[in-house]
């Protein structure tokens, strides 16, 4: 593996040259997402159809996706795909960035060689507990845990090996071995502060984390490690347990299954066409071109939920026009950035299916209020667009004939039911989000081959791996967090944080403006579905 620029991790969104040991994870990886959609799909149509509902499919599914998730996580890694924050480190000298890179790295490696061991041991309690419906131990699932830990440690490993100098390395390991050592002696008064411990290690040290460019999962993974460790007297196996419960969660299936949905929008041209359509009606008008992007941001976001595939299929599509017209770049990327960001809100949401998994609430009830608040965030950012497209020069645009516009309208128009098909489907409670996820996936797949040109197979191929490490990457946040959320909660500052809260002069109003204030600062900081 060759040296990279800055020493450790790749330019963000850069890939590292492929390795041929990464090949087989990324064939497993895609064969467990496809192996997941038509074994929803099959459960779907064998209930829905025939009336013969497959109860083994919800078990093996979850065995699935616990896997796909570990496993998608060590392809991420490889990748260069686990979303971390590098505004701090970014600002600091080579040289001193370099190092600080190194200790994020060994950081990453030290709670990945503390997991691994509990990992293995929670197994090994599993098996004595048989699943349901598939009658084998529940260690061939959890079991993933330890695999993707390892898998993960090798990958870390062999890139801090071949790419970081052995002094530099030699001295970010020191510097972990000899905080982690403080923490040790300091431990009989840290765990004396009770919630001030917890405060120490899930503020200070995983903020410390962050700044220092260390993978957001692994920066609460450490937290809470830590503070098991240093800061109570409960063993730190306990942060498995919480681990798998975080990511077992069948509603959250529908993440990679929506993911892969957007994948598949932007390969068949589909998500082109509802964007031509839209071109063609307003695109002549002032401020038309921003308006068909935060219009196809709305419309491509109510069929995939994935953020990065909506701007991946809107941006090349319409930034050539919109330069043309003498949109300023650096404008134009703002629009299309808090564009994505109304584009969170719209069902079907990766957020919102988080949310709604985390917090036990209704997803149709947060589709359904998400929809409002997307066209509310929408119309406001209509607003602003032709405020700022006042001086846009349009006198040569014409708007198409409308034979032209009924034609394209009649190829976009498969495209188009999509959305209304999936919000009908859940806001109906016909189906699940996962269960609409997949059948969205399979129409999709259908209508783009036959209407829209098709797909290669190594194209899917492609597509199946993309959506394995995106997975993995949000599903260990989500392990992690919710470990530190069980963290939390025990430690009793809930109670405390809720009193608090609710004693907050000025009522409901007073509440929401502090929980905007908080996110405000937070998304400043993380992406949304962390924050």
């Amino acid at each position: 593996m060759p040296v990279l620029e800055d020493g450790l991790f790749p330019a963000e969104g850069e890939i590292r040259p492929k390795s041929s040991w990464i090949v087989p994870l990324e064939i497993v990886g895609a064969i467990l997402i496809g192996g997941i959609v038509l074994l929803l799909f099959g459960g779907v149509v064998s209930r829905y159809v025939f009336s013969m509902p497959l109860d083994w499919i919800d078990e093996t599914v979850s065995m699935a996706f616990i896997w796909v998730a570990m496993i998608g996580a060590a392809i991420a890694m490889y990748r260069n795909e686990h979303l971390r924050l590098a505004t701090f480190v970014d600002m600091l000298s080579p040289r001193t960035r370099e190092f600080v890179n190194a200790a994020a790295l060994v950081c990453v490696a030290a709670f990945l060689i503390a997991l691994i061991p509990p990992a293995i041991e929670h197994a090994k309690e599993e098996w004595v507990i048989e699943m349901q419906t598939l009658h084998i131990p529940n260690t061939f699932r959890v079991m993933a845990i330890a695999v993707g830990a390892f898998l993960m440690l090798a990958v870390v490993v062999m890139h801090a090996v071949k790419t970081v100098p052995r002094t530099r390395l030699m001295g970010a390991v020191a510097v972990v071995a000899i905080a982690a050592m403080a923490f040790y002696f300091l431990s009989p008064s840290l765990r004396g502060m009770k919630v001030g411990g917890l405060v120490f290690f899930l503020a200070g040290l995983v903020a410390l984390l962050l700044a220092a460019g260390v993978p957001i999962a692994f920066c609460f993974g450490l937290g809470v490690m830590s503070y098991l460790a240093f800061g109570t007297g409960v063993p730190i196996g306990v942060i498995v347990g919480r681990m798998d419960e975080g990511m077992a969660n069948l509603v959250l299936v529908s993440v990679p299954v929506f993911v892969l949905l957007g994948c598949i929008l932007d390969a068949t041209g589909m998500g082109k066409a509802i964007i031509d359509v839209l071109a063609a009606l307003i695109g002549h008008i002032k401020a038309g071109m921003s308006y068909v992007l935060l219009t196809s941001l709305f419309i491509v976001s109510g069929i995939s939920g994935s953020k990065v595939s909506d701007m991946a299929t809107v941006a090349p599509a319409l930034f050539p026009e919109m330069t043309r017209r003498g949109n300023k770049r650096s404008e134009m990327v703002a629009l299309l950035g808090t564009g994505a960001a109304m584009a969170d809100t719209v069902p079907p949401s990766i957020v919102l299916i988080v949310l709604g998994s985390v917090a036990g609430v209704s997803i149709a009830g947060l589709f359904q209020t998400g929809f409002v608040v997307a066209m509310v965030l929408l119309l406001t950012l209509v607003a602003v667009a032709r405020w700022k497209a006042r001086n846009e020069q349009t006198g040569n645009v014409k708007r198409p004939p409308w034979k032209t516009i009924g034609r394209m309208t009649v190829i976009a128009m498969p495209a188009l039911a999509l959305p209304f098909l999936i919000r009908s489907a859940v806001g109906e409670g016909v189906a699940t989000a996962t269960e609409v996820s997949t059948l969205a996936v399979v129409y999709a797949l259908i209508v783009g081959h036959v209407l829209y040109g098709g797909l290669r197979a190594k194209k899917v191929y492609g597509m199946l791996v993309e959506t394995a490490a995106l997975s993995g990457a949000v599903l260990l946040i989500l392990g992690t967090a919710s470990a530190m959320a069980w963290a939390i909660t025990q430690s009793g500052v809930v109670n405390v944080m809720s009193q608090f809260l609710t004693n907050l002069p000025g009522g409901a109003a007073a509440f929401m403006a502090a929980s905007i204030v908080i996110f405000v600062i937070l998304g400043c900081l993380l992406e949304g579905l962390p924050a």
